[in-house]
């Protein structure tokens, strides 16, 4: 016998409204929210350069092929085309970065706004575990995009000397 899950309101996004920008709303039992800025910012990030890259799958006529007035978009000389390939390569630089076992997650909740329930049920995760994933997920995104709170690398060590920690080059 299988168990079926419920979905109800309380774990389900309205449709006019994104899974991220729902998760960011909802608070957990200490009042905190879900997901902190930096991984709404960075999942967003993603989200739009997949909308650029047209991975999603292409809905009008693609008008790079009639050309433009000029020719570019304005948006730093690239044509249209140009920059889907340009946002492909930004995408596939941060799936890398996070790493194969948090990238299928993040792609299923911010590129094609799936819920939690949902990716929990197409991935077979235990229930409520989407949430803690897509927190990890969205913390590595982050701090390959240099959003994350702390710095890393030679941003967080700061200047270097030898002297004392009281010592005062004389001028």
């Amino acid at each position: 016998m299988s168990r079926r899950r419920t979905v109800d309101a309380a774990t389900t996004p309205p449709a006019a409204e994104g899974s991220l920008a729902w998760l960011r709303s909802r608070r957990d039992r200490d009042g905190q929210p879900m997901l902190d800025e930096t991984g709404f910012a960075a999942g967003e990030r993603l989200r739009r350069d997949f909308g650029l890259a047209s991975l999603g799958g292409r809905l009008t006529t693609d008008w790079d092929a009639f050309g433009s007035a000029r020719g570019h978009t304005g948006a730093g000389g690239m044509t249209p085309s140009e920059a889907a390939g340009a946002a492909r390569q930004r995408i596939e630089r941060a799936l890398a970065a996070v790493g194969p076992e948090l990238a299928g997650p993040l792609v299923d909740v911010c590129c094609h706004e799936r819920t939690l329930p949902e990716v929990e049920r197409l991935r077979g995760w235990p229930l409520r575990s989407g949430k803690v994933v897509l927190r990890l997920a969205l913390a590595a995104l982050a701090r390959h995009y240099g959003l994350s709170r702390a710095a890393v690398g030679p941003a967080a060590r700061g200047s270097r000397h030898w002297g004392a920690a009281d010592y005062r080059p004389r001028a």
